[in-house]
């Protein structure tokens, strides 16, 4: 597997770079092997979405730009070094494979060789942050205990300053989720699947409750935090680091914010329901970001369904066009689904599914319309629209104009107009479009129309395109 480092060329992690002399032992090697492949069903990390320099006396920074520059063929970061604690567990939920029932190799890293996994692959500029998540071993307290002493012991004893991406674990004392919280950059819960009857179905050791419970505490530590620092006249700007508790400065708590993510196909929830679920986690929590992971069957528990056409991946991509349209387009779930049309269309992308069944708002003036109507036209993404709005003050804009700002003709032209005229003659007509818009391979992703599905591991030696 290649990884980039920012603004680096990809570099290629080989058996060559973990000989004696890289000062990591052959048993933190097989932990390696075994921790980094038990993490990979976890897609819930993202760029860091913070900006915190280095104060000097350690390594690292984070940049809002992103700490991950490179993404797999279907999607998952792969620039984090992403592990587990321990893929050892007391619980036996159906889909995981680290589930207590399930025969497979355990390892357990200890704290300090996580902190020296982490600044070996940072000085080799393999990677710029840590994705830390784990199994349950003895108790979710005494788990969390571990992976608070990690953090600490890396920020603290290494000076370690890069993102840190901490999964809390539900259920565990509340004090040393928020002492973690005051070290990593994000930290997230996973949700594991959308609704409480499929949770007590396939993870009865589980509740919606324990899940839901140091969420809102997240969420509470972070408003609290951001009102301290406003009380006192301190921006986001002036608190650069979580570190700098000498120098007088009040710590972040959770700077990044909180993500969560739900298994998808497990079980028989529909595209209506998930996205309430998600939907009601952005209004009510203030997520960050809800990831959608395509089930796949590592454990061929009889409870789970059966797969035959693989992982439902073309679904997963739906439900991260649908999200998109919920965070930044001014969507709610109530204009995309309803219950009598609870699923997503597999051949168009939710945006223009829904332009089909609204024709009486089109076809949209590029000249008059406002921001939030331009967001909502195919074609025209976020930047375009406001790259149109302030173009159209100096001049006006023609077809090729819009091309040049950045808006995607082959699906914008059945639905707009420069000047009150059409870029072709075009009926507005759901068919007539709708065939038309089919015609547009890029509605299905190649990767998923063309290649296999295949979850990663550190040691791939494979390049992916950015």
């Amino acid at each position: 597997m290649n990884f980039t480092a920012d603004f680096q060329s990809p570099m290629k992690i080989t058996s060559t770079d973990f000989g004696p002399a890289s000062g990591l032992s052959s048993s933190i090697m097989e932990k390696l092997m075994i921790l980094t492949d038990a993490a990979k069903y976890d897609v819930a990390c993202t760029s860091s979405g913070v900006d915190r320099q280095g104060d000097g006396t350690g390594i690292g920074n984070a940049k809002s730009c992103g700490i991950c520059h490179s993404f797999a063929a279907d999607g998952r970061c792969i620039s984090l070094l992403k592990i587990l604690f321990t893929n050892e567990c007391i619980f036996n939920c159906s889909y995981c494979q680290n589930n207590c029932n399930h025969d497979i190799p355990r390892a357990t890293f200890t704290p300090e060789e996580i902190c020296t996994l982490t600044i070996q692959f940072y000085r080799r500029n393999y990677i710029e942050g840590l994705f830390l998540s784990s199994g349950i071993i003895g108790s979710p307290t005494y788990t969390m205990e571990l992976i608070y002493e990690t953090i600490y012991k890396l920020r603290t004893f290494y000076r370690f300053q890069g993102y840190i991406h901490v999964k809390a674990i539900p259920g565990a004392d509340p004090l040393l989720i928020e002492k973690t919280g005051f070290l990593a950059d994000r930290m997230s819960i996973n949700l594991e699947l959308p609704t409480s009857s499929a949770l007590k179905k396939l993870a009865p050791c589980k509740s919606r409750h324990t899940i839901l419970t140091p969420m809102r505490q997240i969420q509470k530590g972070i408003t609290e935090n951001k009102n301290e620092l406003i009380s006192l006249g301190m921006s986001n700007g002036i608190v650069k680091s979580s570190m700098n508790i000498s120098k007088g400065t009040i710590p972040r708590f959770v700077p990044a914010g909180q993500s969560t993510q739900m298994i998808i196909g497990a079980t028989p929830e529909n595209d209506f329901q998930i996205m309430s679920v998600a939907e009601g986690l952005y209004q009510k929590f203030g997520l960050k970001r809800v990831f959608y992971s395509a089930f796949v069957n590592v454990t061929q528990d009889s409870n789970l369904p059966a797969l035959p056409q693989g992982p439902p991946l073309l679904r997963e991509h739906r439900l991260y066009q649908a999200d998109w349209l919920l965070r930044y387009y001014h969507f709610t779930v109530d204009e995309l689904l309803s219950e009598d049309k609870p699923n997503f269309n597999i051949y168009l992308d939710p945006k223009c599914d829904w332009a089909l069944r609204h024709l009486e708002y089109f076809p949209v003036e590029i000249s008059t319309a406002d921001y939030k109507t331009l967001l909502r036209v195919p074609g025209i993404g976020a930047k375009s629209a406001k790259r149109i709005v302030k173009a159209r003050r100096g001049s006006r804009l023609d077809f090729p104009d819009l091309k040049k700002i950045g808006v995607v003709l082959k699906r914008a032209l059945y639905f707009i107009t420069c000047s009150g005229r059409m870029m072709y003659p075009t009926k507005i007509d759901e068919d007539y479009i709708c065939r038309s818009l089919l015609s547009d391979s890029s509605q299905i992703p190649k990767e998923i129309r063309e290649q296999e599905y295949r979850q990663l591991s550190l040691f791939d030696d494979v390049s992916f395109s950015s």
